[in-house]
């Protein structure tokens, strides 16, 4: 996973900084009346930028003293629009936490809520740090582990887990309550990556608190998808000595260029989309990029395909146990976040160095290994965790406990029925979950989240889109970018069936002007449906390819 210190330099961090006077707000830490939690600001926001007129109340909860001897407390935010719509949202967020992301409700762009962002919406929002600061200067020493240092201590891994969000659920409704005279009328949570996974969690573990869940990319599966980073690098450096080397960038637009053209069309429009996943399993086979003997242009070196087929294939321990996930087959494994994730990060500091090599060994050892493994963060101690990881010894400390460390990474990070999910709270509350996952997701497999889909809809004899339902996205990365159309509105989708009961048939997805990865040749107009897993966008035969009108949602 990226840092929190990385996330907060890309989306912007809110500090907590005592009011002077009169705040924005009339909820004080006497009338909210919360054992533990102090109110520390409140602050007038005028309508700027997108955004409407807004009082942001800060406050903090729970601060202790850690096992480790290090200072914690749960710092969150709270925005409350001037015009109110009735409904609160607990954004939740990605990373490693550690920062209390602005409380928009969405990325700035509004990527997965159709261009407005939630606050802009009227919905009151809540943010959080998870209990923990990524950027405590007592930890600047460790370098690229700072941020995941709190693994150190058993209460701050629960509440980054899951503790945090069952704290500051009920302290919100209060402070809306206090703030608009009454309750919301409907609660939402969401978020993507790390924050898919708090969704995920929640709808578990406390779904009585919430009437919707919007499930991004989740990391539901996280500490087992963490094993998948030390697996890569090992897979990769069979390669190339040299990491950064062993998938060039050319190397990845050809593997990706030749899946597109073995699968584009399994779906009956040559668009540039693998729309038919399931389809092009059977239709590609990665050794066809074999170079021939005397080939030497548009092939791979036999090493290099391994390395790929090994990394897709995902990791096992010697005795051949599926320790994760295998992974799909999509033309967006050719785009910069895959590259960034998985190869060659564009990001100086870390010698270039792909994520997985740096903030990933470091959650891996620190967060998900019990009892953690303090590693050196520099770039270079960081991959050589990565290379020195085994697989039958190191991999089964995600479910290991101790005496201090009495919840396992699997414990405090997944859902608590994970790997039986029948999701009987959320059912029984009359609860509603709207999931999205990009194809080419370089940190969570697709595959992942589709067999754990099966199995849910296998325990509630196929009853799961009632109440679930799953939405894949062709070409699309890890929460937004990649060869994809990647500008939709889940939010709308989701409250409609919620409030309307109106359970979503399809989604519209756009062009997000935001991403770069768009093929010039695309229609600047082209739009998709987002069709309900096991259904693909198959082009009905008629019409402008590039309508969504026509495509209907068709069966595998």
């Amino acid at each position: 996973m990226i840092s929190a210190v990385a996330l907060a330099a890309f989306l912007g961090s809110t500090a907590l900084v005592r009011a002077e006077g009169e705040g924005c707000s009339p909820v004080t830490t006497a009338s909210l009346g919360v054992a533990g939690v102090e109110i520390v600001a409140s602050k007038l926001q005028e309508a700027g930028n997108g955004l409407p007129k807004h009082c942001i109340v800060s406050g903090l909860a729970n601060q202790r003293t850690g096992a480790d001897g290090k200072s914690y407390a749960i710092q969150f935010e709270l925005r409350l629009p001037a015009e109110w719509n009735g409904r609160f949202l607990h954004q939740v967020n990605g990373g490693s936490d550690g920062v209390v992301v602005p409380a928009l409700g969405d990325k700035p762009d509004g990527w997965a809520s159709g261009g407005t962002v939630p606050l802009a919406r009227g919905f009151a929002v809540l943010s959080s740090d998870s209990g923990h600061s990524g950027s405590d200067p007592v930890n600047k020493p460790l370098g690229l582990a700072a941020g995941v240092a709190f693994g150190l201590d058993p209460q701050a891994r629960r509440d980054y887990g899951y503790a945090a969000d069952m704290t500051l659920s009920p302290v919100a409704k209060k402070i809306i309550a206090l703030h608009y005279g009454r309750q919301p009328d409907r609660s939402y949570m969401a978020g993507c990556s790390n924050g898919g996974r708090h969704a995920m969690v929640a709808a578990s573990r406390m779904p009585e608190n919430y009437d919707g869940f919007l499930v991004g990319n989740p990391g539901f599966d996280l500490p087992r998808a963490a094993v998948q980073h030390a697996w890569d690098v090992q897979a990769f450096l069979k390669a190339d000595p040299d990491l950064r080397k062993s998938i060039t960038k050319e190397d990845a637009q050809l593997v990706a260029s030749r899946i597109t053209e073995a699968c584009d069309a399994l779906d009956g429009a040559k668009d540039g989309l693998t729309s038919n996943l399931a389809a092009c399993h059977r239709a590609f086979d990665l050794k066809s990029l074999v170079c021939a003997p005397g080939q030497t242009n548009a092939c791979l070196s036999e090493a290099k395909v391994d390395a790929l087929k090994t990394s897709l294939a995902g990791p096992k321990n010697s005795k051949g146990e599926v320790l994760y996930s295998d992974w799909p087959l999509d033309g967006g494994i050719g785009t910069g976040n895959w590259r960034a994730w998985k190869v060659e990060s564009p990001v100086a500091p870390w010698n270039n160095y792909p994520i997985i090599a740096t903030m990933g060994a470091a959650s891996l050892n620190y967060i998900f290994s019990t009892p953690p493994v303090a590693v050196e963060g520099s770039n270079d101690k960081l991959i050589d965790a990565l290379k020195a990881y085994d697989f039958d010894k190191d991999a089964p400390k995600i479910f290991a406990k101790d005496g201090t460390f009495t919840e396992s990474a699997m414990d405090f990070m997944t859902p608590p029925d994970v790997d039986d999910p029948k999701l009987a709270g959320l059912q029984k509350a009359g609860r509603k979950m709207l999931i999205y996952h990009g194809q080419a997701d370089p940190v969570f497999s697709v595959n992942d989240t589709i067999r754990w889909y099966d199995r849910l809809n296998r325990n509630v004899q196929g009853n799961a889109n009632g109440f679930a339902r799953l939405f894949t996205m062709p070409g699309g990365t890890h929460c937004g970018g990649g060869v994809t159309l990647d500008k939709f509105d889940a939010l709308t989708a989701l409250t409609d069936w919620v409030e309307q009961g109106k359970a979503p048939e399809r989604i519209v997805a756009s062009i997000n002007p935001a991403n770069k990865e768009v093929p010039a040749t695309w229609s600047a107009s082209r739009t998709r449906p987002l069709c309900p897993y096991p259904s693909y966008a198959a082009y009905s035969g008629q019409g402008d390819i590039e309508d969504a009108a026509n495509f209907v949602c068709k069966a595998p």
